[in-house]
């Protein structure tokens, strides 16, 4: 007879609501996760998803074949650097995000790691929701025949998601809107 499992706590309290992190600002709540795929050849790659939860920008996805904690780094610092470190990064338990290096460098730039339960998707909800929609709207209706074409068509989707597609959660309105200056309201170059 198998041992008998510890009870475990609650995520939820008593009305229902969850016990997590919530974004409350535009750089508070940042999230992360991989997603795999396989050009048409059959070789794998993988994307690494990095979303503001607040906004619901997709900030960047990084595309490669392997990527690996020592990956994580490099789009995080470009970030960091156009729009100051987040207050939080969140993420699953998954090798490439509790490396040692990974911690230590996020630390040293003033952010705190915000990891999920093991086993619990349902808590990166942002995350998670974008990736079934990348995959969905993307990923499984698109022929991907070489890497560096899957960066572009990516990069490209990535653009559209930000700049054009409605999102329900934020009143039907994409997450970072293209600008249109006039060219009467234009600075003028001397």
């Amino acid at each position: 007879m198998p041992a008998k499992q510890p009870k475990k706590g609650r995520l939820w309290l008593n009305d229902g609501s969850c016990i997590r992190l919530r974004p409350e600002y535009r750089n508070h709540v940042w999230s992360y996760d991989f997603v795999h795929c396989r050009t048409d050849d059959g070789k794998a790659f993988r994307t690494l998803n990095i979303l503001d939860e607040f906004s619901r920008e997709c900030l960047a996805i990084k595309v490669n074949r392997r990527l690996n904690s020592g990956n994580v780094n490099g789009p995080l610092t470009d970030l960091f650097i156009l729009r100051g470190p987040p207050a939080f990064i969140r993420s699953d338990n998954g090798p490439e995000f509790v490396a040692q290096a990974v911690r230590d460098w996020i630390k040293a730039v003033g952010a705190k790691t915000a990891y999920i339960a093991p086993g619990s998707p349902w808590e990166n909800g942002y995350c998670e929701s974008f990736n079934a929609r990348m995959r969905d709207a993307l990923l499984n209706g698109e022929v991907l025949y070489t890497l560096k074409e899957a960066k572009i068509i990516i990069e490209n989707w990535r653009q559209h998601y930000n700049t054009k597609r409605p999102h329900s959660a934020i009143g039907y309105k994409p997450p970072a809107p293209e600008a249109i200056v006039p060219l009467d309201q234009r600075p003028t170059m001397h």
